[in-house]
């Protein structure tokens, strides 16, 4: 498919709107339920940017929870404790899979925040995560498939109108960017810095050392923040994302913002 038509753009008085290839060619997703809209797709290509960059640098695997083009939440697929299945509302005799933790994280940083989100997965959506997804209020999903009856819940939700997308998780995107803002059109290259824990090996700290970790968590801080709008703050505790703030004017504020949401 090289085009999608949206309903409208980011307010409803913006039309015509669609997603293309402005270079031609298909585009790397399919919409397999659903209409997503303009936000939706901003936060589908965010989300799934971020959770592919956390598996490809710390090789566990990762979910993301988007509002408004930042993340509510971000988490590595480690397993939950009792007091934290309680805090997020998972059934204690329920199996989870490290994809439906690190969503079960993802969702619990926030919840407030991630009501009505944006889903993205780094791997195939398996019936354990789609049987979290199923009991929350969102909006959309991303994740490079389906297993066939994880598919079929998702469609369920919402009157069988949930957004649903899948991206080819080999597209590799140009290396130029451009936007358009008042009919001028701005070029930059895109930000491809890879963030992993050798972008740490010259951090100095009291002891001279990071543990092991402790980079995990600095990764995963960092390519949260890459993909939140800024100002930005970003805590993390234990391979997930605990407070996030964001589009603030004052990095004060963020921190406050980001603090807060911790501390709860």
């Amino acid at each position: 498919m090289n085009e999608i038509a949206l309903k409208y753009g980011c307010n409803p008085n913006q039309k015509p709107a669609r997603i293309f290839m402005a270079e031609g060619g298909n585009l790397p997703v399919v919409v397999l339920n659903g209409k997503p809209g303009y936000i939706n797709f901003l936060d589908a290509f965010n989300s799934w940017q971020l959770v592919s960059e956390l598996k490809e640098n710390t090789g566990t695997v990762a979910a993301a929870s988007f509002k408004h083009v930042s993340p509510a939440g971000a988490a590595l697929g480690f397993p939950l404790d009792d007091v934290l299945r309680k805090m997020y509302h998972i059934d204690p005799a329920m199996q989870l899979s490290a994809l439906a933790s690190a969503y079960a994280r993802a969702r619990g940083a926030d919840r407030m925040s991630s009501f009505g989100d944006w889903i993205a997965l780094s791997d195939v959506c398996d019936v354990s995560t789609a049987k979290i997804i199923k009991n929350e209020v969102t909006d959309g999903i991303i994740a490079p498939g389906y297993e066939p009856e994880a598919l079929e819940i998702l469609k369920s939700k919402k009157g069988g109108n949930y957004n649903v997308v899948s991206i080819d998780p080999d597209y590799v995107p140009v290396s130029l960017e451009h936007k358009q803002v008042y009919g001028i059109t701005f070029e930059q290259g895109r930000n491809d810095l890879k963030i992993d824990h050798r972008l740490l090996e010259n951090i100095v700290t009291e002891n001279k050392t990071l543990s092991d970790a402790q980079k995990r968590d600095l990764v995963l801080a960092l390519i949260t923040l890459k993909y939140t709008q800024s100002n930005s703050v970003c805590y993390v505790q234990d391979g997930q994302v605990i407070g996030v703030g964001a589009g603030q004017q004052s990095r004060i504020h963020c921190t406050r913002l980001a603090g807060q949401k911790a501390d709860n």
